[in-house]
């Protein structure tokens, strides 16, 4: 490795000018450093050991994202446990998708916020009457005890303080039968990492998970970034798939890393494969403060900007990702750090240790770990943050001897927590190192799956998020919505253009009219439509009723006395178009929350789709839901319909079905008093 590292210079920064406390210095170079050299060149200053980039060249510039954490949308408003009815538990099967690597782990910590969050969720549901069955997948990896789901049934009994039963019933590929729901109150499956249709998310697995299953609780927030069976495809069969405690606390702790509230940020990122996470962290650029670099990316960062670093440290395939996010760095000010000395390993003698500059590495030596020198200069930094998010592992290999950079920069975030200083740490590595150091965690935001974090900083949406169901996040002000909010309400779901709601609600002053639909563009129209005529009596939401009719229907200080549906998706089969389906919980709430005597509308020109509909609200509506003759009715095809719309105002569709001379299928129902 001759001459290896030679040209490495110091401590390599791109100084963001409007930092808040780094030294006046730093400020000052980046500040003057076009001064000193050619615009078009990669140029350094090593004055005060700092470089300064004065322009790199970006192939596609032009192209680069500027991110807003306002515009994160990776994570929807989800339903989360805390939130769910608890009557709706009493009685219930729930399926408890837990992580094993928090509740089986060798060294269980029971005072843990992770470890109490997931076991609460469990006790939680059980306290509530709900039967409760448990599903994840375990290695000896993470204990070696864990051999059979006996073991693993005991272990969680100790634990929970409860019973714990195992079932064989995946493993006879049968599905679980009322009758093994009597054995105990918590009841435990087979290891899922013995299946490969688990992995592979197969509907018939998710599908033989599900039986006899009501509710699906995701308490396995580090398998979210996966698409599992017992995650997402299980989602389908269940009629209402809510967030654990575990989970809620690890996606809230998520969400924090995007917002900037605390001056100055920095981003501590160690590990490797740049390419991968290039657009993780030019969202960190756009976020942070200053990016430290103290793992394998190191590397790649300096030879972006054009030094000599040897091929076997080097990504593959990675220069054009690392020249954007110096470029990017470059544009938004961002203070860009790199290590300035290197603990090094003699390579034919792998035992000796020495320090040496990051600019005269000597051949055969190379760099495991961060040098004094470098530790000196992130502390520096380090106790100027207010706000610190670290990525591990420090060392640049897994199978460097240890040197202690990590443990240092451990210690020194601890040291800075005690100065209210917001810290995150970030992956099982960075963990292990502050549990090890830390007299305290109760400081410390600590989230161990890193993919999960590294996807969510991609803007990536995760599946297992994804696949629960939504909540509405807003509270809503129905006084400044209508004129007289005590009114009778009026929901159509799916308003579309907004021509019923609107219609009706010039004719009928005495009722207020709410329209729930999923675009968006056509809410803001039709409320544009409401502020030019002066209707006081309509409002519109964007939003998916399916999962929110609940959230915000039940906050209307009125009755409910009419929800209509009409002509929604037919497609009800496809898991993409679930969103748009007519689903279990949107008809047991529609029940729930219906007036005594209240009345559903249903119609669509897709017969099947109105026969399911009808079906659906007759199967779910616990019984409160009886068919209306009260209008004039027709036999259609051998099922009988009403024969006009009973309202007289049309919605956008029914006019098109109408004006085409096709029929029209609908129904009413009403709310017995039984």
């Amino acid at each position: 490795m001759s001459q290896v590292l030679k040209s490495f210079p110091g401590t390599l920064l791109f100084n963001k000018l409007s930092s808040h406390n780094f030294s006046r210095k730093e400020k000052k170079l980046a500040r003057h450093g076009s001064r000193f050299f050619p615009r078009n060149n990669v140029q350094s200053s090593f004055r005060g050991g700092l470089e300064v980039v004065n322009h790199v060249k970006s192939s596609h510039k032009e192209k680069t994202c500027v991110y807003d954490e306002g515009k994160v949308e990776a994570l929807p408003y989800i339903q989360t446990l805390r939130e769910f009815p608890r009557e709706e538990l009493v009685a219930k099967v729930v399926m408890v998708r837990f992580d094993s690597t928090i509740l089986l782990g060798e060294n269980l910590d029971l005072s843990s916020q992770s470890a109490s969050k997931a076991i609460y969720t469990i006790k939680y549901l059980h306290e509530c009457g709900a039967k409760v069955i448990l599903v994840s997948g375990w290695s000896r990896k993470i204990n070696f005890k864990l051999h059979a789901a006996q073991t693993v049934a005991d272990i969680l009994s100790s634990v929970l303080q409860h019973k714990v039963t195992d079932l064989r019933c995946i493993s006879c590929n049968m599905p679980l039968k009322r009758e093994d729901l009597q054995k105990a109150d918590i009841l435990l499956l087979d290891n899922l990492s013995e299946y490969k249709e688990e992995v592979a998310n197969c509907s018939k697995f998710a599908e033989l998970l599900s039986s006899e299953v009501d509710i699906l609780v995701n308490d396995s927030f580090g398998q979210s970034h996966k698409i599992l069976a017992s995650t997402v495809g299980i989602a389908r069969f269940c009629y209402a798939s809510v967030a654990g405690f575990s989970f809620e606390e690890n996606l809230h702790q998520l969400q924090k890393i995007a917002k900037t509230k605390k001056k100055p940020y920095i981003a501590i990122i160690g590990g490797g494969n740049l390419k991968n996470k290039a657009a993780a962290l030019q969202f960190l650029e756009s976020i942070c403060d200053a990016l430290v670099f103290v793992g394998q990316m190191s590397f790649q960062i300096m030879h972006a900007v054009g030094h000599i670093i040897p091929t076997n440290l080097v990504e593959r395939d990675a220069n054009k990702a690392a020249l954007d996010i110096v470029q990017f760095s470059h544009d938004k000010n961002v203070l860009m750090s790199c290590p300035k000395d290197f603990w090094c390993m003699n390579q034919r003698f792998t035992k000796q240790l020495e320090v040496f500059p990051a600019h005269g590495v000597p051949d055969g030596w190379l760099p495991v770990d961060l040098g004094p020198r470098s530790l000196e200069e992130i502390y520096s930094l380090v106790t100027k943050s207010k706000r610190i998010i670290w990525f591990g592992p420090g060392k640049f290999s897994s199978s460097s001897p240890y040197t202690g950079g990590a443990s240092k920069l451990a210690q020194m975030l601890y040291k800075q927590s005690q100065c209210e200083c917001e810290i995150t740490i970030v992956g099982n590595t960075a963990c292990e190192v502050i549990k090890n150091e830390a007299s305290s965690l109760s400081s410390f935001t600590m989230l161990e799956n890193a993919s999960v974090v590294w996807e969510f900083l991609k803007e990536q949406k995760l599946p297992g998020v994804m696949a629960l169901d939504r909540a509405y996040p807003f509270s809503i002000d129905w006084s400044a919505a209508y004129h007289d909010p005590s009114q009778p309400l009026v929901v159509d779901i799916g308003s579309g253009n907004g021509l019923f709601i609107m219609g009706m609600a010039e004719r009928r002053k005495d009722l207020n009219f709410l329209g729930l639909e999923i675009n968006r563009k056509l809410v803001r129209r039709c409320l544009d439509s409401v502020h030019q005529s002066g209707i006081m009596n309509a409002y519109f939401i964007g939003t998916n009723a399916t999962s929110t009719f609940c959230s915000i229907v039940s906050s209307y200080p009125g009755e409910l006395v009419l929800v209509s549906i009409q002509c929604p998706n037919p497609d009800f089969n496809k898991p993409e178009n679930r969103w748009s389906m007519l689903q279990r919980s949107l008809v047991e709430a529609v029940a729930d929350l219906l007036a005594h005597k209240g009345k559903v509308f249903l119609q669509s020109d897709v017969k099947a789709v109105a026969m399911r509909m009808k079906e659906q609200f007759l199967q779910y509506g616990k019984g409160k839901l009886r068919l209306s003759h009260d209008c004039h009715s027709v036999k259609i095809d051998g099922n009988t319909w009403l024969e006009d719309n009973p309202f007289g105002i049309r919605s956008d569709w029914e006019q098109h079905v109408m004006d085409r001379g096709a029929p029209m299928y609908r129904l009413m129902l009403s709310k017995s008093t039984g």
